[in-house]
């Protein structure tokens, strides 16, 4: 699959998050308002937030498709991982609001008992979304995309968030008032610790971070290639999910100049084989003792 095919497919990840999300959206604000669950209307409102996100991440998945530019020499690739820091905001937001609900619910406690009805809806939503989060999750690990992960995983909080809803309606009918309060907050704290996650896997990415032991794996395929006596320099980064990497090899001094090209061909060959390396820019020196 090139990247263009795996961007496509990152594409259809984002529009099913996005329909799921126009759908439960609708459901959860209609049963809540009718049969009395604020729990439930909060949960929908949380849908309606994380509509945006997914727009957010369609949109940077489409940006990150168009083809280089005199401006943007590499592509526009890194648009996906913007993409993912706007998804954790919009997620932190999110779970700000839900925590602060909470808090609030404990001194303004309305005595509105909601219908059994609507905790059903409740854990019907939350089944709907684990298998949404389990198909973005797959997508997102066979195509390596960032963005897609994050939406992945936003599936996974709002999932949490509906199971929380169930909990405290549940709750409400055998005496445990607060119960769905305490649910609340716990899920708010969830869906910040997720979004900080993605933050963070977000802003290594375009600060040009990589992962040691992908890059060690990296080195010692350079290194284990037939002519090369020794790597000493070897550099690695993401650009959305392509790999580029740059290293320095010695040879021996006295191959000449096609000899030397068809080693790092070799080498190229094997780092996209055995690493996912699409694109390798390999200097040659003379080996010397």
């Amino acid at each position: 699959m090139d990247r263009n095919e795996q961007i496509k497919a990152g594409e259809r990840g984002a529009w099913v998050s996005i329909l799921a999300y126009l759908i439960l959206a609708a459901v959860k604000l209609t049963a809540g308002k009718v049969w009395n669950s604020e729990g439930l209307w909060a949960d929908g409102l949380n849908n309606s937030t994380d509509i945006v996100a997914s727009v957010a991440v369609l949109i940077g998945l489409k940006i990150s498709r168009k083809p280089a530019d005199h401006n943007h020499l590499y592509g526009h690739y890194r648009a996906e991982s913007i993409a993912s820091l706007v998804a954790a905001f919009i997620m932190v937001s999110v779970g700000i609001q839900v925590i602060i609900g909470g808090v609030e619910s404990i001194f303004n406690r309305h005595s509105t008992t909601p219908d059994l009805v609507s905790g059903w809806v409740a854990l019907g939503c939350a089944a709907a979304m684990y298998g949404v989060y389990r198909y973005n999750l797959k997508l997102g690990k066979r195509i390596n995309s960032s963005s897609i992960k994050a939406v992945a995983y936003d599936n996974r909080s709002d999932m949490l968030v509906s199971i929380g809803a169930f909990i405290g309606i549940i709750g409400a009918h055998f005496g445990f008032v607060y119960l769905d309060i305490i649910t609340a907050i716990i899920v708010g704290l969830i869906i910040c610790k997720t979004a900080w996650e993605i933050f963070l896997e977000a802003s290594h990415t375009l600060t040009d971070g990589f992962d040691t032991h992908s890059l060690e794996k990296i080195k010692e395929t350079v290194q284990s290639t037939r002519g090369v006596y020794e790597v000493t320099d070897l550099k690695a980064r993401m650009h959305g999910n392509q790999v580029l990497v740059e290293t320095t090899i010695r040879v021996d001094p006295d191959l000449n100049v096609i000899e030397s090209h068809e080693i790092t061909e070799k080498i190229e060959k094997r780092l996209e084989k055995e690493c996912n390396v699409q694109s390798a820019t390999i200097h040659i020196e003379p080996f010397s003792v």
